[in-house]
């Protein structure tokens, strides 16, 4: 029965993203084809193409989809952003906007790959911008502030060194050994900082603590570069 009404509700583009999206967060994003899209949905998969035009755009649209989702999110935030006060909003925003891309762990990876503009991540980019300017950034500096940010802006980074999704195990650890010698520096510090934390989201260390702790360095120097104005 419940196939029967699913059948029943006309396809549009909201409900090809939504289920694209599912698809993602369920499988990864490796598992979203036309095909499969088009069995989910109960239809020919040429019928999709009345509303994407291909899996590029399916991705883009995801992207507004989520994008539109932390906009969504962050708006409800309501906290002054005056002066000092501009660094803990932008935080809580920053953070806010994590939160939605953790609970689809695929998604930072497609927003790097798109080339076409989304205007909701251009409009989350604008309220940050709004948050800086109330605080009494120039608009020289919050264009230096961007390019400082990145993709940390919209809560998420590429790591330089990404050891998985487990701890280091004995094979691990003696593959550090064996690179000792040639890179004394690094393996000290994989070594040093190599550990199990369930509560990690990333598995190998605390990515969410990294994350915070990059973020507050970063606020922290905008923040005298402001006072210096």
């Amino acid at each position: 029965m419940a196939a029967e009404v699913e059948s029943r509700i006309p396809l549009s583009r909201m409900r090809v993203l939504s289920t694209a999206i599912g698809v993602a967060d369920t499988s990864g994003i490796e598992a979203l084809t036309m095909r499969r899209l088009a069995e989910l949905l109960g239809v020919e998969a040429m019928s999709l193409y009345h509303h994407v035009a291909n899996k590029e755009d399916v991705l883009d649209g995801v992207v507004d989809v989520i994008a539109g989702e932390i906009n969504e999110v962050v708006a409800d935030i309501d906290v002054p952003a005056a002066g000092a006060a501009w660094k803990q909003a932008v935080r809580q925003r920053i953070l806010s906007a994590r939160e939605v891309l953790l609970r689809h762990p695929w998604a930072p990876g497609v927003f790097q790959t798109r080339t076409n503009t989304s205007q909701a991540v251009l409009r989350y980019y604008d309220g940050l911008l709004g948050l800086m300017r109330e605080g009494g950034f120039s608009y020289d500096q919050t264009h230096h502030a961007m390019h400082v940010l990145g993709s940390r802006a919209l809560g998420f980074t590429q790591e330089l060194f990404d050891p998985g999704d487990g701890p280091m195990d004995a094979e691990a650890m003696a593959a550090l050994d064996g690179m000792a010698e040639a890179l004394p520096n690094l393996v000290g510090m994989l070594r040093e900082v190599a550990h199990d934390d369930p509560d990690s989201t990333l598995g190998w260390c605390d990515d969410q603590f990294e994350f915070e702790f990059a973020l507050d360095l970063i606020l922290d120097g905008l923040d005298r570069l402001r006072e210096t104005a």
